[in-house]
């Protein structure tokens, strides 16, 4: 899709319409963090829309996560950096205002890559009622996700938020084994000193790796998530994970459920709906 993003900062992207008393912010943002440092995993049933954020509240989920995946798939996008910031900005008030549990909010790589529209968004999404959000390096050089969390921590002043910074070394084969371990925990180190509160690796799973990266990251929280192969959340949590995100995994099965039931009414033989094809159907 050769469309690029809207950006934040360009018109309408500040506009903060709906969105909530600072002070519950603040307590959002504070409760949130807080449910790092329970007994067991916090795990996220990832929504993406109001409706599936209300029913993974009403399944008793303590905090809600999106899926950026999902939540560009239900605005009409591809997933890959193509939901407009506009978009993804209304799609995150709709949602808070259906539950009353702290939202944290996937926002790719933050809509841009100036760090200065990055904060403008991220600004706009804490005005809207947001406790976290992820933001990842992707395949940029890892200094381009420190600039931004220095300047989204600059521009939020004194407002609270908890950063979830995401690297993609395993989740896209960029490494593996002892190299993997030691380039997440190089990230790690640089993405901590900008402003990071926890640090999310997708695709890792070995708990010798998982327990590698948990302690060269103490006391920030390991967040891990949900593939194959993936050990148990005890084993999980006992290696120092601290946080266990379901991704695309609700958002697929509910799509696919929605294509195999219109297959049946139509007589027709099931479509196999999965990442891939959710994407193609998509990129328009």
């Amino acid at each position: 899709m050769a469309a690029r993003k809207a950006v934040a900062g360009a018109p309408g992207i500040v506009d903060r319409g709906g969105s909530t008393p600072s002070g519950s912010r603040g307590m959002n943002a504070q409760r949130f963090r807080e449910l790092h440092d329970g007994p067991a995993l916090l795990v996220l049933p990832n929504a993406w829309d109001a409706a599936s954020a209300a029913v993974v509240c009403h399944a008793g989920a303590s905090a809600v996560a999106t899926t950026s995946a999902g939540v560009a798939w239900s605005c009409g996008w591809p997933d890959g950096d193509c939901l407009p910031a506009n978009e993804m900005l209304a799609a995150v008030r709709r949602i808070v205002r259906t539950i009353d549990v702290p939202l944290s909010v996937d926002a790719e790589e933050g809509c841009s890559d100036d760090p200065a529209e990055v904060a403008a968004f991220v600004s706009a999404l804490v005005d809207a009622g947001v406790a976290g959000i992820n933001i990842e390096d992707g395949t940029h050089a890892p200094d381009l996700l420190a600039a931004k969390l220095r300047a989204i921590r600059a521009a939020l002043g004194g407002r609270d938020l908890y950063i979830n910074a995401r690297t993609d070394v395993f989740l896209r084969g960029m490494a593996s084994g002892d190299a993997g371990v030691e380039e997440v925990l190089r990230r790690a180190a640089l993405y901590r000193e900008a402003g990071a509160d926890g640090f999310f690796v997708p695709g890792i799973k070995a708990v010798d790796d998982v327990r590698r990266v948990a302690a060269g990251i103490a006391p920030m929280p390991l967040n891990v998530m949900l593939v194959p192969g993936l050990p148990s959340r005890e084993a999980l949590y006992e290696a120092g994970a601290r946080r266990l995100s379901a991704g695309i995994a609700l958002s697929v099965e509910a799509y696919a459920t929605a294509g195999r039931m219109a297959a049946e009414l139509l007589e027709r033989e099931a479509p196999e709906i999965g990442y891939a094809t959710l994407n193609k159907l998509l990129d328009r």
